[in-house]
């Protein structure tokens, strides 16, 4: 065609990168169709060759990393305290969420969280002496991650506090996590009143051991197949655990009124457990983690097995590239606040529940809970294309996870930290957020993408690994 007849031509446009423009052709009458392309994320080039020769070894190891996580089974086998079932875990150490952080950096609500397990554990009368001994040296800090273990929000894990003890059936590895308190002022979002501290202690004498008799009297529960069914009833089990709850609340009353020592222990626990829609959050995350962690160690893998916030850093880890941290700022969600509440309220993202993310769920699985995306203005057609376009970033799809809303596609899983720097799409995360004063607590929820920092530092890393350097 010659360019007279080219112009002479109804004109077809097709518009790449920047929505924004095709909103300008489509004012003006000109008809175009819009592609989402983004540009790749800079590395450097020796690291970039690296990753391009080696791109079948990795895809390889990638293919097996992924098969052990669709291939886990999760089941919940018991409670037990912190100090005697989680690897490392001592006395003196507090396990938070995210990577490593000291004191000094620590954000609001963690530094809450940290005085509340204090105050809980005894060491502290006042949330004065807690922060006090806090920087004073004599605690240790630790990510939960590191001791197989997940929390959400801050995280905090302190040794007497009872835990899930969850396995994979089909590794053999554990995972643990702390109970969920509920919603409000409570620890994980950095509250530390007293009727925080009360709140965390009926749980210890009378949750525990009530949940503990009964999980025995069971013996398992799969939840795996918890959370299968929880997908097909609304739930993406990060921020939505309604339907979970009430799965896992089926599967475990029957045995509480069987175990429970009195009628109204029972009837306490029970009641608890069903005025908490996000009880099931502290099963969904471990469930998650064990899943995830048969995945380790897979030479030449850039399967990430790990996204975490503390609040200060959002972190990430690679099979290949083992525990080796990779961080950058963690960035603030964009949220629905309570009243009173505003984004300059809002702490940095914080927390372990994005290993729901990393596993297929949350916000990778958010076209099965629509209602999710209302937290910013959006709408159910949203939810569709959020987890259409985590599907560009994963290796795999989790059949026993399946998407009524996507003809019961399986959830997009395993991310592939090369393909979120070659397209620019970054994992989507749903997520609470907490007041960034320590004492406060929740003030909204909403979502959030991940920082593009994380991933460039960890192909680079997984590069230099499979370059033969350190």
């Amino acid at each position: 065609m010659s360019v007279k007849d080219l112009f002479q031509s109804e004109l077809k446009v097709v518009n790449l990168g920047l929505e924004s423009f095709q909103k300008s052709l489509e004012q003006c009458g000109t008809k175009s169709v819009h592609v989402d392309w983004r540009p790749p994320l800079a590395i450097d080039e020796a690291s970039r060759k690296i990753l391009q020769a080696k791109s079948e070894e990795i895809n390889k190891a990638n293919a097996k990393a992924a098969a052990k996580v669709l291939a886990a089974k999760p089941v919940l086998i018991g409670l037990d305290k912190a100090l005697d079932v989680i690897p490392g875990m001592k006395k003196n150490l507090i396990l938070h969420a995210g990577p490593p952080i000291a004191w000094d950096r620590m954000c609001g609500p963690m530094r809450g969280g940290i005085m509340a397990a204090l105050m809980y554990e005894g060491l502290a009368k006042t949330p004065k002496d807690a922060s006090k001994l806090a920087a004073s040296g004599k605690i240790d800090f630790s990510p939960c991650h590191e001791h197989s273990a997940v929390g959400p929000m801050a995280g905090i894990i302190s040794a007497s506090m009872p835990v899930f003890v969850l396995k994979n059936e089909e590794n053999g590895n554990l995972g643990f996590c702390t109970m969920n308190e509920g919603l409000g002022k409570v620890l994980r979002y950095g509250a530390y009143g007293p009727t925080v501290i009360q709140k965390l202690k009926w749980m210890e004498v009378v949750l525990y051991p009530t949940l503990k008799k009964a999980v025995a009297k069971i013996g398992k529960i799969d939840l795996k197949n918890i959370i299968a069914q929880a997908l097909h009833m609304g739930d993406e089990v990060h921020n939505r655990n309604r339907a979970a709850t009430s799965l896992f609340y089926r599967a475990i009353a029957p045995a509480i009124v069987r175990t429970a020592p009195d009628p109204e222990t029972a009837a306490q626990v029970l009641e608890f457990i069903n005025g908490n829609d996000h009880f099931f959050l502290n099963l969904s995350m471990p469930a998650s983690k064990v899943s995830l962690d048969a995945a380790r160690d897979i030479k030449g893998s850039s399967f990430v097995t790990v996204m975490a916030r503390n609040g200060t850093d959002f972190g990430i880890q690679l099979s290949g590239t083992g525990s080796e941290w990779f961080t950058g700022p963690a960035p603030v969600p964009d949220a629905l606040y309570f009243p009173g509440f505003t984004k300059a309220d809002a702490n940095p993202d914080i927390g372990d529940s994005a290993i729901t993310e990393t596993n297929g769920l949350g916000g990778f699985s958010i076209a099965a809970s629509p209602a999710i995306v209302q937290f910013v203005g959006g709408s159910a057609s949203d939810s569709l294309d959020y987890t259409r376009q985590m599907y560009e970033i994963t290796i795999a799809e989790n059949t026993a996870y399946q998407i009524p809303a996507l003809d019961f596609r399986g959830s997009p899983t395993g991310i592939d930290a090369r393909k979120v720097v070659e397209k620019g799409i970054f994992p989507l995360i749903d997520t609470g957020v907490a007041h960034k004063e320590p004492g406060i607590g929740q003030v909204g929820a909403g979502i959030l993408s991940a920082p593009a920092e994380p991933f460039q530092k960890a192909v680079v890393g997984l590069a230099k690994k499979l370059g033969g350097k350190s």
